[in-house]
């Protein structure tokens, strides 16, 4: 039997953290019939992290220590490959300032600015003098919606499409996704869509927006069933990443976005987590040279794995490490009622739990998870709420299920090396369940 697994070798560790508190449980409908294997089918592929990665990330820890030195001072610009439809990721401090970063990527002459309630007040009349000062040609309109994951679904959607079209704007103009990851899969989804594609541009307010979903062209909104199964692959013209707007985040969004961090040291980039383990507190401080540092690793990793495998067909799904059992709790717990790298952190402790069970990893690599997540104040169980089949009856719709099978990102071998499978023993997940969950 031919196996569907793409195994990958790659680097890191994770840690855990407190459990939050558990709200009430909800109802579902039933699922449609999932399979999982009996048991671990020989076959699969493996690469190396040096073989997959065109510009590889990796360096020595000496030379981490240079490349964090210098980004305290000067912006970087990091490239995502996608030959004709390539683009710059521009990070550094104080980047809404240079207006003609944001104007060469402005097509037209109109611009729809989309962006939420907590975001506007703080940063919507800089990016607007962002594009347009000394040019008076571009007019600027805006949209601001509620705030928060339970507002990304469709109704919410609508208004972006209805003040486009009030504006009467055209194809030529440019969307610009001003918040943190639900505003830019909104905008990017409603850029996508608005007479069948008009450009974007992403500013990411948030750690986990600028580390990730900012990158890659991932838009879309939930359904009441899943987490993001609506939505498109649709790149952005840039992604700017003006760092100092993360000096009005939130103490719990700033942790949220360190789990997202944290998953690339573990699934293929050992020196970067070796360097998280030594540096987690520094980034909770807000430390500016830290935060630069893992933003700009954070991006190469992921304009990487982009550039090679930009429609998910298996070396982009390993970045969903945590992801299945994260987007249940999101969905069982309530959207918003955990933020998404809370329920990923948890989800990825899951992971390792089941990756530990099946005899993939040794108890050193667990440690080292539940440890570092703990550092960065993160949960490592799920809601008191979350049931077995609750579990089940969410994960049998996520996106990685192929032919009624649920494959999922695992860690396998020394720290660093990771599979994307359905084939795996059924046993193991049924015991990270019951150990994670009521049954």
């Amino acid at each position: 039997m031919a196996s569907n697994t793409i195994s990958l070798s790659i680097s890191s560790n994770v840690a855990a953290s407190k459990n939050l508190n558990s709200l009430q449980s909800r109802r579902f409908i039933a699922p449609p019939t999932i399979s999982f294997p009996a048991k671990s089918i020989p076959g699969e592929l493996s690469f190396s992290s040096t073989s997959l990665s065109r510009s590889p990330v990796r360096a020595a820890a000496s030379q981490l220590m240079n490349d964090q030195r210098s980004l305290a001072s000067s912006p970087t610009t990091v490239d995502v490959d996608l030959g004709n439809r390539s683009y710059p990721i521009y990070i550094g401090a104080g980047l809404l300032d240079q207006s003609e970063l944001l104007q060469r990527h402005v097509h037209g002459k109109r611009v729809l600015v989309v962006t939420n309630e907590r975001v506007a007040p703080l940063y919507l009349d800089k990016t607007i003098d962002a594009l347009t000062r000394g040019n008076p040609n571009v007019t600027v309109e805006s949209v601001i919606l509620p705030d928060g994951e339970k507002y990304k679904n469709m109704d919410t959607l609508m208004k972006v499409f209805d003040k486009a079209i009030e504006s009467r704007l055209d194809r030529r103009c440019t969307f610009v996704a001003l918040g943190g990851g639900v505003i830019g899969d909104m905008c990017g989804y409603a850029a996508a869509s608005y007479l069948r594609g008009v450009n974007f541009i992403q500013i990411p307010t948030t750690v986990m927006a600028q580390v990730d979903s900012s990158v890659g062209g991932k838009t879309g909104i939930n359904h009441r069933l899943g987490k993001n199964l609506i939505g498109a692959f649709y790149q952005p013209q840039c992604v700017l990443v003006d760092t100092d707007t993360l000096n009005t985040l939130p103490d719990r969004e700033m942790a949220s976005g360190l789990a997202e961090v944290i998953k690339y040291g573990l699934i293929r980039d050992a020196e970067f987590f070796e360097w998280q383990e030594n540096n987690i507190e520094a980034l909770l401080a807000r430390d500016p040279a830290a935060l630069a540092f893992a933003i700009k690793r954070s991006c190469e990793n992921k304009a990487d794995v982009v550039s090679q495998d930009e429609k998910e067909s298996g070396l982009r799904a390993t970045l969903n490490l945590g992801h299945t059992f994260g987007h249940a709790i999101e969905t069982g717990f309530g959207y918003g009622e955990w933020l998404h790298g809370e329920a990923v952190a948890a989800g990825t402790v899951m992971a390792v739990d089941m990756s530990y069970r099946l005899g993939w990893i040794d108890e050193s690599i667990v440690k080292r998870v539940n440890k570092i997540l703990e550092r960065a104040k993160l949960p490592t169980t799920p809601p008191e709420s979350m049931t077995v089949s609750m579990f089940k009856s969410i994960m049998a719709v996520d996106k990685k299920v192929a032919d009624g099978l649920l494959r999922l990102i695992l860690l396998k071998g020394p720290l660093g090396n990771c599979v994307f499978t359905g084939d795996y023993d059924r046993e193991a997940l049924d015991a990270t369940l019951r150990a994670f969950s009521k049954s």
